[in-house]
């Protein structure tokens, strides 16, 4: 049974939990709010807008939402996708609708745009939530998410840099953009704000050591300590008593809209222009959301629901884009706050929303002399996580090279060409890796290992066991018409011969074997059949008795009395019969044993 609100509420230990939830909360909430400012400037859409975005779907995700402990909000890869949709359809030079050319017509058409596109996302959620592709999910491989989630950290990067610098840099929402944007900003650097360049050093500088702290003393400290909070709250005071907008001509967030905005219905034809982008940003967000939530959920021992989670995301992407916010999942660092400060259910994430809502309703314009540097610092701050995860490339090699080639294949996809077409090109890659994978399967000789009943691959041991006249072959992918020559290939050359070269040699001339081919008398057969023919002996362990029997695998020739349950089985079977050969005073031992694994499966594990 899922644990959503009607599974868990009417089960929630109020005297147990509800302190831990407020404070949690609390803690959460402060964390959303300079989150939800920094990431609106990824979306270039003005900071108040990421408030929407930290507090609707919040509501939606209490109720219908399936894990106690992620905070749901705005995550900077989903940002930075927006914000590409936005710059796309809205540039820079847009002279907006009408003749219009003014700022604030400009962020208005950007907000439609960003509300439209997460609008879609949630309808697209929404769908597969209701026709349970809850399942898509295995599709988007471990390493596929690592490899796109570290290639948007480089965009998320690389798209501060212009407040950090503070230089008029262009959106290039388009292949190659990344390259455009750095060359933008290093054609303008001599023209750079000095105040807002040391502002940002000196946060990212205070964050890094404080959040190293976090993790390094995570144990021994009751709460993470809050550092964006108490490095806002100093640089908005800071900035209000020296004035640095006007002394240095530094760019603040300004006045921030209080309360909230009538519903608005997406406009249709931005929805025709971005329905690739839709979908993009609606599987992407599930993704992230339902792996961090699947990390929680195995640590508190309660289960989700993949479906349930996506008709949640679905929901809250509808009414927060309904709402002027933008496209929601969870933000890896946030939902940290929510778990380790103590939050038990979704009552954390409902405190978290009221301190969202207190700023929105009342004290926003606390935050209007905060510089754009220090958010966009905020931002970067909490992509350590992320760009950390470079690590596992050397990683994946050693455990799996074809896993290793996806990150690194879906990392420079997702830099280079964008992060739309980037992510279609690693799930085409990923599925070509599957299909060869097929094609190509690992094919070993296994050994005894130690004298136990343990078999290996004899490359990887010195202390093995092979007994004589016995090869043990093992194929890692189940056989089928596209794998079939590569299966018989390695086979051959795991055994030392061709079966087909004996058996033609065992003619008495290469004429009569032309002969007996014209006649049908002498024909190229399946591989097994053609070591039968040899009077060499085939064994198969593994589960497919059953399949092969419906299939009408067995004749004269090929019987399901060479089936065995393990290799060891049917070695030992081997072992027996040659010593049976040898003394006939074991033909007895033989019938006892025999009757023991009869229909038992067997030495060619497929």
């Amino acid at each position: 049974m899922a644990c959503c609100m009607v599974s868990w509420l009417p089960a929630y230990r109020f005297r147990e939990w509800v302190l831990s939830d407020i404070i949690s909360g609390i803690n959460t909430g402060l964390v959303a709010v300079l989150q939800g400012l920094a990431f609106a400037l990824l979306v270039n859409v003005p900071p108040s807008y990421g408030l929407y975005a930290a507090f609707f779907p919040v509501l939606v995700y209490f109720i219908f939402g399936t894990s106690r402990h992620i905070s749901v909000g705005p995550f900077p890869v989903l940002s930075l996708m927006v914000g590409g949709v936005v710059t796309r359809l809205v540039p820079d030079d847009s002279i907006g609708n009408g003749n219009s050319t003014n700022t604030s017509a400009i962020n208005d058409e950007r907000v439609m745009v960003a509300a439209s596109v997460t609008f879609l996302s949630g309808i697209v959620q929404l769908l597969l939530g209701i026709f349970q592709f809850g399942f898509i999910v295995i599709y988007l491989s471990q390493s596929l998410i690592s490899g796109f989630t570290t290639a948007a950290a480089v965009h998320v990067l690389v798209s501060q840099l212009k407040f950090m610098f503070q230089l008029p840099v262009p959106g290039f929402n388009k292949p190659l953009g990344i390259i455009y944007t750095l060359e933008s900003i290093f054609s303008q650097i001599t023209e750079t704000n000095v105040a807002d360049l040391v502002t940002s050093l000196v946060v990212l500088l205070i964050v890094f050591v404080v959040k190293e702290m976090n993790d390094r003393y995570k144990e021994k400290l009751p709460a993470p300590i809050p550092i964006e909070l108490f490095v806002t709250v100093l640089a908005a005071l800071i900035s209000y008593f020296v004035n640095f907008e006007e002394k240095f001509g530094v760019a603040v967030v300004g006045k921030l809209e209080e309360g909230f905005q009538a519903p608005v219905a997406p406009d249709v034809g931005i929805l025709q222009k971005c329905i690739g982008d839709g979908i993009s940003i609606a599987i992407v967000g599930f993704a992230v959301a339902f792996s961090v939530a699947k990390v929680y959920s195995i640590k508190h021992d309660y289960p989700i629901d993949g479906n349930k989670e996506l008709i949640a995301f679905g929901l809250g992407n509808i009414v927060g884009g309904s709402f002027k916010g933008f496209a929601s999942s969870t933000a890896l660092s946030r939902s940290g706050v929510q778990e380790s400060t103590g939050g038990k259910t979704q009552i954390a994430g409902i405190i978290s929303s009221v301190i969202v809502l207190v700023v929105i309703l009342a004290i926003g314009f606390l935050l209007a002399p905060l510089q754009k540097s220090v958010l966009a610092s905020l931002a970067l701050g909490n992509l350590k996580g992320m760009l950390m995860q470079f690590k596992e490339v050397s990683i994946l090699w050693r455990k799996d090279k074809f896993d290793c080639v996806i990150w690194v294949v879906t990392f420079l996809a997702a830099v280079f060409l964008g992060l739309d077409i980037g992510l279609a090109t690693a799930v085409a890659f990923q599925l070509l890796t599957v299909v060869i994978r097929s094609q190509i399967p690992s094919c070993t000789v296994l050994a005894n290992v130690g004298r136990s009943n343990i078999y290996r691959n004899r490359k990887d041991y010195s202390d093995i066991y092979e007994p004589e006249g016995v090869k043990i072959f093992k194929c890692s992918s189940p056989i089928f018409f596209a794998n079939i020559e590569f299966f018989r290939e390695k086979l051959i050359t795991a055994v030392g011969f061709n079966p087909l070269r004996v058996l033609r040699k065992r003619n008495k001339a290469l004429r009569k074997i032309r002969k007996m081919l014209k006649k049908g008398e002498l024909q190229v057969t399946p591989t097994l059949k053609e070591f039968v023919r040899l009077d060499i002996d085939i064994y198969i362990a593994g589960g497919l008795l059953d399949k092969l029997e419906r299939s009408a695998f067995f004749d004269e020739e090929i019987k399901p009395s060479m089936f065995f349950l393990t290799i060891h089985d049917a070695v030992l079977h081997i072992l027996l019969k040659k010593d049976i050969a040898n003394s006939p005073k074991l033909k007895i031992a033989e019938v006892t044993l025999q009757n023991g694994l009869r229909n038992r499966e067997c030495t060619v594990r497929l």
